[in-house]
């Protein structure tokens, strides 16, 4: 029997992309030809991910804070490009609270034969398989669920864990010699230091002996600059997300709030000092299948509000965390001050040996 062809949705931002990373390979492994349909926010994220023959991308009007407006002639353009490939299943990725239905009309239109999602909204005739995921499962272990159930388990010696394809060499970025991480930003910024913050945090793991590489988007240039004043080397600007792959590969630890680089650097082996705001639960976005630790009030008033800015004044759940825990967090995860003791700066993450369970 042929192996079918395989369309798999996730409409979200990079992170979300990333964590789809381990369903995406089990799909993969038992397809013919594996594509992602991806949001604009993703696509870089989606030609990172072993596994992806193809990357289709649609704005969708469902997605987002600032969707796009429903149009007629992108919604068929989209329904030509998939009629076109002929998929004969699909699997349609959504967080939690999100529903796949507005999805699944489009691929039943499309003549996608067989589409399975998790739902908890009735869907009519537009899934084939409903699934319902565990309670309290993480995104990435949720769509490893809902993949294997829909006939697609992991193959033999995949662990599971983020990955992406080998990130290039950062050495003339960074410049030689151990480093740390800090990336102050977050598209979301309740999930983010305050800049003052973030700025007093490098000055602290200066002071403490750690060389310090701050990073973010070209949209993050004054940030990056003040956060990295005279303490840190600002990459602010000078990478795209395969590079930021590399740079954090490079790392002993990284610094970073609940964004996509927090699993980018998960999917490259480094650990996550995780600085998480509670408006969304840790334990369904923290950082996955790397030793980290959370930073943060995981019981602050904010909590599961799943608010953009911070409801609370002065942001305490972030702003809150001392420079103390902050040095405690990076030397638990190996991130020794001393250069002849850090990992080395070299694209690869974590070695094997070194990986494990996730601590909180």
């Amino acid at each position: 029997m042929t192996a079918p062809r395989t369309l798999v949705v996730r409409l979200d931002s990079a992170g979300d992309v990333l964590l789809a990373g381990p369903a995406v390979r089990a799909v993969a492994a038992g397809s013919s030809h594996t594509a992602l349909l991806c949001g604009p926010l993703g696509v870089q994220a989606a030609r990172l991910l072993p596994g992806v023959d193809e990357v289709l991308v649609h704005d969708a009007p469902w997605v987002g804070v600032d969707p796009a407006p429903v149009s007629r002639a992108e919604t068929r353009r989209l329904l030509a490009e998939l009629a076109a490939r002929d998929f004969d299943r699909a699997l349609v990725l959504v967080s939690y609270h999100q529903s796949p239905l507005p999805a699944a009309l489009l691929l039943k239109l499309a003549g996608v034969r067989w589409t399975a999602a998790d739902s908890e909204d009735y869907p009519g005739s537009l899934l084939d398989l409903r699934h319902h995921r565990l309670p309290h499962r993480h995104e990435a272990e949720a769509a490893l669920d809902l993949a294997r159930d829909a006939g697609f388990p992991l193959p033999p010696g995949d662990d599971g864990t983020l990955r992406i394809s080998p990130p290039p060499a950062t050495g003339h970025l960074t410049g030689p010699g151990p480093y740390v991480v800090l990336h102050p930003g977050a598209a979301v910024p309740a999930r983010a230091w305050s800049a003052a913050r973030a700025a007093r945090a490098a000055a602290a793991l200066s002071a403490a002996g750690h060389r310090v590489v701050v990073t973010g988007g070209r949209a993050e240039k004054d940030l990056t600059a003040e956060v990295a004043g005279t303490h840190a080397l600002d990459l602010g600007g000078a990478t795209d997300l395969h590079q930021l792959a590399g740079v954090l590969a490079g790392a002993r630890v990284a610094v970073v709030g609940n964004t996509g680089p927090a699993h980018l650097a998960a999917a490259v082996g480094t650990p996550v000092a995780s600085l998480f705001a509670p408006v969304v639960p840790a334990e369904r976005w923290g950082p996955y299948g790397v030793p980290h630790v959370l930073l943060g009030d995981q019981a602050a008033p904010c909590a599961g509000t799943r608010a953009r800015q911070c409801p609370a004044p002065g942001h305490p759940c972030l702003d809150g965390v001392g420079d103390a825990e902050v040095l405690a967090a990076v030397a638990a995860l190996g991130g020794d001050a001393r250069p002849e003791a850090g990992r080395p700066a070299v694209p690869g993450g974590v070695p094997e040996k070194e990986r494990g369970g996730a601590t909180a």
